[in-house]
């Protein structure tokens, strides 16, 4: 059972998200032949200040 896991900002529409989770899944199916009832996406988001963009924080990077 392939289990991929997405770190990102947070800041993305439900929407946004349902699109990324069905992109990975296809590319898993057409990538690996893997069947799409046991594939996984897990998506963890983080605020904009615990994601680090060279010295600063995100949110003081303008992200």
């Amino acid at each position: 059972m392939p289990i991929i896991t997405v770190n990102m900002m947070e800041g993305r529409t439900d929407e946004q998200k349902e699109a990324l989770i069905m992109a990975v899944t296809e590319s898993v199916m057409a990538s690996i032949g893997a069947p799409e009832e046991n594939i996984r996406v897990l998506i963890s988001e983080y605020p904009k200040k615990h994601w680090g963009i060279g010295r600063l924080p995100a949110h003081k990077a303008g992200r």
